[in-house]
């Protein structure tokens, strides 16, 4: 192995995250080169470095987590009632004005105002596997008048 495979893979073979043959060339290749032993060293200290560093945590973090997930009342906050209300009006309201805009991009009925039937032909700039392409290939079933 040259050490530029070497040092790319350093750090999983310091991890243990390497298959056995491969670990095995790695570490036959560091017996011989003092650079790739060099970045070794340097890897090692870092880890070290690293595993040293304290994260600090909030205080009381452990119990304000418990007593969120227990529901206990006073803890956090629920959405009033007219938030999900407004959010549930923005959504019907967005169907309502898409669905208006998407019928001018394709109308069913021809231009000259004729009242013919829209026919598959009709959907074609319809993209593959989109809703319109759905509903315009739906065939109701024969026989139940509908």
């Amino acid at each position: 192995m040259t050490c530029r495979e070497v040092q790319e893979r350093l750090s999983a073979w310091l991890d243990g995250e390497m298959a056995p043959p491969e670990g095995e060339l790695i570490a036959a290749h560091l017996l011989g080169c003092a650079g790739c032993r060099r970045e070794v060293a340097q890897l090692r200290a870092l880890d070290a470095a690293l595993a040293e560093l304290v994260a600090p945590v909030p205080p009381h973090l452990a119990e304000k987590v418990v007593a969120r997930l227990q529901g206990q009342p006073g803890q956090g906050r629920r959405r009033p009632w007219w938030q999900s209300l407004a959010i549930a009006a923005s959504l019907v309201l967005g169907m309502v004005l898409g669905g208006s805009v998407a019928r001018d991009f394709y109308p069913l009925a021809p231009e000259n105002g004729g009242a013919e039937v829209a026919t598959l032909q009709d959907f074609h700039d319809f993209p593959q596997g989109s809703l319109g392409t759905i509903l315009a290939s739906y065939q109701p079933e024969e026989g139940n008048g509908t």
